[in-house]
């Protein structure tokens, strides 16, 4: 079982994830959680603590989910993008990742709750992409620059994807993406 804090936690990001941000109060959030506002401060120090760990919470499942992909019996490199796009883009993750994206919006427009969001935000993505591509004999900075351009490409793709809902024409970009990937290798 969960300690309070994870509990509290989960249910946050079910919350948040269903119901957006906009102008919720600690107070309002407490009560949508049964609990008090005095808990959430007790455990995460202030709303903006709390939405930053949210967020946290999220990226770590998406970084797990990433971890899930399996890679090893991948025809291609462009077969583990298909697979990640398959995974990433699944309408059961869209709640977290709108989420995602509203609290990002905020740290890159410098609101002091969100900014620490930023850190880590994208090297964290890169390694495993990295690690994958060393182990295929590409070279450090090209499988750097390489995973940079996955993580902007994937972020991209999943923005515009929750903003238009037009999945086929995401689908389409993706495999233009993949297609393009895979002539310069």
């Amino acid at each position: 079982m969960p300690d309070p804090r994870q509990r509290l936690l989960d249910a946050a990001i079910d919350h948040l994830a269903a119901h957006g941000l906009s102008d919720l109060s600690l107070r309002q959030l407490a009560a949508a959680l049964g609990t008090s506002h005095r808990m959430l401060i007790y455990h995460f120090g202030s709303k903006e603590g709390l939405l930053v760990e949210a967020i946290r919470a999220v990226e770590r499942r998406q970084r797990d989910a990433f971890a899930e992909v399996s890679v090893e019996n991948a025809a291609s490199p462009g077969d583990v993008l298909r697979r990640m796009w398959q995974r990433f883009a699944d309408p059961a993750l869209a709640p977290h990742e709108r989420l995602f994206f509203e609290v990002y919006g905020q740290a890159l427009q410098g609101r002091p709750h969100a900014v620490p969001l930023l850190d880590g935000i994208v090297e964290s993505w890169l390694e495993p992409a990295v690690e994958y591509a060393r182990r295929h004999g590409v070279p450090e900075d090209v499988a750097r620059a390489d995973a940079r351009l996955g993580v902007a490409v994937m972020r991209g793709l999943l923005l515009d994807l929750l903003a238009t809902g037009d999945r086929e024409g995401v689908d389409a970009a993706l495999e233009r993406f993949v297609e393009a990937y895979e002539t310069v290798r």
